[in-house]
């Protein structure tokens, strides 16, 4: 194995995305199709390994300013540690496909979730980019992260913490902010943010960082389309369903519902003056 770590320059976008795609088909083979698996796994792993393990020293080598030995070192570090825990997080992902299935009456089977559902391509995504960022890797988990959010619209912080069994459902729009928690079996609808409502500063001025400012849903909870809910102390309390477009700062206890005012509707027969 030679020296992953390439001569300069950032990670490339190009090749996060093959090391996304492959690291997509060693945790699911079915996607593979009438290709054995194992030999698969056997010809293409290293390959990954020596790939992924580049971009990451790039990441450290830009990010920390280390020299190619030691961001070498690293990087063959995160990387094993990475492919190390497929098999977690390919039983994290089987959830939120179950999840899906369960979760939508649209959907015919399992295999056209994984195949299909952007929400999932999004989860599956950030499985692995979390766990990079949990690593404390730069810049590539926040690539991961942009690359999903370019193919799918759907746009979740890796630092974001998502419990098992988590359906997304359409998606288009979504944002889930950097310190979000979310338990099990939670389910979001399209153009749901959950984020920060206002951001705190230090003395100088400048924004401070590293402290909660997104929400966390507790188990169980269901938010509809296009509801905001904001704010580091804001809690969803287990169970309970936030309606479609509500603004949500203060918290939700558990087992409540929580909607916005009652549009009138008025009906006229079509020609009729306003």
């Amino acid at each position: 194995r030679g020296d992953p770590a390439p001569a300069g320059g950032p990670p490339e976008l190009s090749e996060v995305a093959w090391c996304v795609e492959t690291l997509r088909l060693a945790l699911f083979p079915r996607l593979l199709g009438r290709v054995e698996p194992a030999e698969w796994l056997r010809r293409t792993l290293p390959e990954l390994e020596s790939r992924l393990a580049a971009q990451i020293a790039a990441a450290y080598r830009m990010a920390d300013a280390l020299d190619a030995e030691s961001a070498r070192d690293r990087a063959l570090t995160s990387t094993g540690a990475l492919l190390a825990a497929l098999p977690s997080i390919r039983a994290l992902l089987l959830t939120d496909i179950e999840a899906a299935y369960r979760g939508d009456p649209a959907a015919r089977s399992k295999d056209e979730v994984l195949l299909c559902y952007p929400g999932f391509f999004a989860l599956s995504a950030h499985r692995i980019a979390h766990e990079l960022s949990r690593a404390n890797v730069p810049l590539l988990p926040r690539m991961i992260g942009e690359y999903a959010h370019r193919l799918t619209g759907i746009d979740i912080h890796p630092g974001a913490q998502i419990g098992s069994g988590f359906f997304i459902d359409h998606g288009t729009g979504v944002v889930i902010g950097e310190t979000t928690v979310i338990g099990k079996h939670c389910k979001i609808y399209q153009g749901v943010t959950l984020g920060a409502k206002s951001f705190d500063r230090e003395p100088d001025g400048s924004l401070r960082k590293g402290y909660k400012r997104h929400p966390t849903l507790e188990d169980d909870v269901t938010v509809y389309a296009g509801a905001t809910i904001l704010g580091g102390e804001t809690v969803i309390g287990a169970g309970a369903v936030v309606a479609g477009g509500v603004f949500l700062t203060t918290s939700v206890p558990a087992g409540h519902a929580v909607h916005g005012p009652r549009t009138e509707l008025t009906l006229r027969a079509r020609g009729d003056a306003l």
